[in-house]
């Protein structure tokens, strides 16, 4: 599990931030964290995705598959590969959200698709 340790660390330094910060983001000590980004230990998939969730990775990526590696994001044009790639990105953010911000992060989400309905209506 050190590659894991390796990409986490080298996402973390593409956004320019510190372990400490992941950890605190994600939820977790210092020192938990710090044997993942070591490899002394592995994260529960639940752990995973919070992580993931703050370096805006997906779990595949991070393990070493790649989003082109999902079945969602192997086939169709760019922006549908995109899309598809966005939305396990979303869905990856979501499961670190306590109730109180899931329902507003709905209720912001239903306010944007009402928006697009509005634009597709006056097309």
């Amino acid at each position: 599990m050190r590659d894991l340790g390796k990409r986490l660390r080298e996402r973390a330094r593409q956004l320019n931030l510190s372990d400490a910060e992941v950890a605190r983001r994600a939820g977790l000590n210092e020192r938990r964290y710090g044997h993942y980004v070591t490899g002394m230990r592995e994260p529960n998939l639940e752990t995973l995705v919070r992580i993931c969730a703050v370096l805006e990775i997906t779990p595949n990526e991070v393990l070493g598959f790649g989003a082109t590696e999902f079945s969602e994001t192997r086939e169709g044009t760019a922006e549908e590969r995109e899309q598809a790639a966005l939305r396990i990105r979303l869905l990856a953010a979501s499961n670190t959200l306590d109730v109180d911000n899931l329902k507003l992060a709905l209720k912001q989400i239903q306010v944007l698709l009402e928006h697009q309905r509005e634009q597709s209506r006056k097309k």
